[in-house]
């Protein structure tokens, strides 16, 4: 099997093997990485960019000797890597969990289930807030959990796929401007910023052209996103919420409470605070996005594959 045709065929896999199955219940290797992150962490951190660096390298260069040992499995190699990367079907059930929680008027539940989406502070939301927050996380997480990795499996197979979920998982972890990170978690930050300018691109593209789906404009969520996302601190997550605010209908933005402070995030879009019945619908976005993103990575595999032959 030809190799554009190989990860066309990984990634249409692993890809319905996350919708059917959601992550792995037990021993889900991204958890393993974590760990194995946070017990590096305790022997190279220092309060210095270089330091960072080296914990960088030295974690995702792991991850894609990893996936550089392992691609000569195939199409079901890719298919593995795929599903273990991707968390688009745990974000959607979360993301429809919160709304039936919310529609239910439990906020206790509602609260308890927001750290599976960000990482705000839920006791000081109410119901709109809460709302708000799990819209914003959708939109954030739709490019990260899906589109991403599969645009890196696209186009670097199975080490692109580990490279890409070791940088998202390190700038999780790391990636933070507080005391302890603002110096060792920059490289984390700045190169997840990098590896995620392609796939953001993607997403807001996407919700752009399906923003009907839901009820939407595709005016209203580009005009948005080339109004609103250069406003975000990240040259990222601003186009993939400012094209799904624009998309909803809604504003998104403002106070925004996390655990370490507060901080004032600038607005998105125009139209009211987001409501219940928002958050149903941009679980439907991402949902849509999703499947579109894997279309258009497969048909951009067996493409390339046969522009390939052609100019062999």
């Amino acid at each position: 099997m030809q190799k554009g045709t190989s990860t066309a065929v990984g990634v249409l896999l692993g890809f319905a093997l996350d919708r059917a199955f959601g992550d792995p219940r037990r021993w889900h290797p991204v958890a393993g990485f974590g760990s194995a992150a946070g017990a590096l962490e305790s022997v190279t951190y220092a309060d210095r960019r270089v330091a960072g660096v080296a914990h960088e390298v030295l974690l995702v260069g792991a991850a894609v000797g990893l996936g550089l040992g392992v691609r000569r499995g195939g199409w079901p190699a890719t298919a593995l890597a795929t599903w273990t990367v991707l968390g688009g079907h745990s974000l959607a059930r979360v993301g429809r969990d919160m709304a039936d929680r919310l529609e239910a008027g439990d906020l206790t539940a509602a609260r308890a289930l927001l750290p599976s989406l960000c990482g705000r502070d839920p006791e000081v939301l109410d119901a709109d807030g809460l709302a708000r927050a799990a819209v914003e996380s959708i939109a954030e997480n739709t490019s990260d959990a899906t589109v991403a990795p599969l645009v890196w499996g696209g186009i670097a197979g199975v080490p692109g796929l580990l490279g890409y979920r070791a940088i998202n998982t390190l700038d999780a972890m790391i990636g933070y401007r507080n005391e302890r990170y603002r110096n060792f978690g920059w490289a984390a930050a700045r190169v997840d910023d990098v590896a995620n300018l392609l796939p953001a691109r993607l997403a807001g593209l996407l919700t752009v052209a399906l923003a009907p789906m839901i009820g939407g404009r595709s005016a209203a969520a580009f005009r948005a996103w080339r109004r609103d996302a250069a406003k975000h601190p990240s040259p990222n997550a601003g186009v993939v919420e400012a094209s799904m605010a624009g998309a909803l209908g809604v504003t998104l933005g403002g106070v925004t409470e996390y655990r370490h402070g507060t901080e004032l995030r600038p607005t998105l879009g125009e139209g009211p605070a987001p409501a219940i019945g928002d958050l149903q619908r941009a679980v439907r976005m991402s949902e849509a996005v999703q499947l579109a993103s894997v279309a258009v990575v497969a048909l951009w595999s067996l493409t390339r594959n046969r522009f390939r032959r052609q100019a062999n």
